[in-house]
């Protein structure tokens, strides 16, 4: 496959995915202008994962029965219209249907991860991954820096609407590359369905990484969900942009794991794993200091995006070698826990700041990535 092909498709993938990550940063102004309480406004992200989770689940595993040529590209097109509805919603009803369907179909994503996957040579296979999912994780670290910076500029409604213009480009964009495909799968929808559910009994390799999955995202959107809160309260109170701008620390740490792949290509994905899992978990001490020092929430934050992109294209690359004909489904049957552990690690990490405040949060975080670490180790040998 071109390596112009590749960015493209890591391109769409940060563009679908960034989406559901926008409010992040916006908590606070969205709460204020639709009187959402401090305690719940962390429903705002877990709407959007909830839907996720459900997408994954009913839409992604059509990528292994259906044309991808037309499921992607009209897939994003669908988002454009709600993420049009999002940027003009008079009331709140509105906007979290608008959220509803926005995380819904930014599952998308996953169905490129599954298509790059399959265009890629066996032996790059491990690499291409690395680079879509680097784009995933790019575009939702620099969703907070771009919704930041939009909002103090033109306010929270234009970060959906310019979104919804970048998606009609892309979309359009590959409607005219993508190759045709033959269908490969004859199966109907309901038997797709319980195939996806057979692969966690058929596949151990499957279950514990899709369980790591779950741990290492809940860390991560316990840090990215809350972080926006002692950032805009005194005594930092932070600009939308200087909070967004935290994002490109993120990306510098996503890019240096983007290689994890190679190492998982070259039979390394388990030494790999349990590396990044130490780093993680290491990576609370530094974010601790936060509200002290703003230089340590950096090197956090790089140590913390480095580790949880690490063994996510560590799991991805290990996972889609095992079915070729299965790819879309063994990505959802993945994912779907992904969208748990950022769900559950969203409305915790704010009800625990309101409770315990940031020390709170970041203890939270450093036992979920202690609970990872300790996950890996008690089953390394068997996958």
């Amino acid at each position: 496959m071109p390596r112009s092909v590749t960015l493209l498709i890591a391109i769409a993938c940060g563009l679908s995915v960034a989406n559901v990550y926008y409010a992040q940063p916006l908590l606070d102004v969205i709460a204020e202008e639709f009187a959402i309480a401090p305690s719940s406004v962390g429903i705002v992200i877990t709407v959007t994962q909830v839907c996720y989770a459900v997408g994954l689940f009913l839409l992604v595993p059509l990528g292994d029965i259906l044309n991808k040529r037309l499921l992607i590209p009209g897939q994003m097109l669908l988002s454009v219209l709600a993420l049009t509805a999002i940027s003009f919603a008079p009331n709140v009803s509105v906007f979290f249907s608008g959220l509803a369907i926005v995380g819904l179909l930014a599952v998308v994503t996953q169905t490129l991860v599954a298509y790059a996957a399959t265009l890629a040579a066996p032996s790059e296979r491990g690499r291409t991954v690395g680079i879509v999912t680097g784009g995933v994780v790019i575009g939702i670290l620099l969703a907070r820096t771009a919704a930041g910076v939009l909002t103090d500029a033109a306010g929270w409604r234009a970060v959906y609407l310019l979104s919804a213009v970048c998606i009609l480009s892309i979309a359009l964009t590959l409607l005219r590359i993508m190759p045709q495909e033959e269908r490969k799968a004859s199966l109907n929808y309901f038997q797709l369905l319980r195939s996806v559910l057979g692969m966690y009994k058929e596949e151990r390799i499957l279950r514990i990484r899709s369980l790591l999955c779950m741990f290492i995202f809940a860390a991560f959107s316990i840090l990215w969900t809350s972080l926006v809160l002692p950032l805009s309260q005194p005594p930092l109170s932070l600009s939308h942009s200087a909070i967004g701008a935290f994002g490109l620390a993120g990306v510098a740490g996503a890019l240096g794991a983007t290689r994890a792949g190679r190492l998982a290509d070259r039979g390394y994905g388990q030494i790999t794993t349990g590396i990044a899992l130490v780093l993680l978990l290491f990576s609370w001490l530094p974010i601790s200091y936060t509200e002290r020092s703003l230089a340590a929430l950096v090197i956090g934050i790089l140590l913390l995006d480095l580790a949880v992109q690490a063994v996510h294209v560590t799991n991805q690359s290990m996972i889609l070698n095992v079915r070729p004909e299965a790819r879309s489904r063994l990505t959802a049957a993945y994912m779907i826990f992904y969208s748990i552990g950022s769900s559950a690690g969203s409305i915790a990490a704010t009800s625990m700041y309101v409770f315990a405040g940031w020390k709170g949060v970041c203890w939270l975080g450093a036992g979920v990535s202690a609970l990872a670490l300790l996950f890996w180790a008690g089953t390394r040998r068997k996958c």
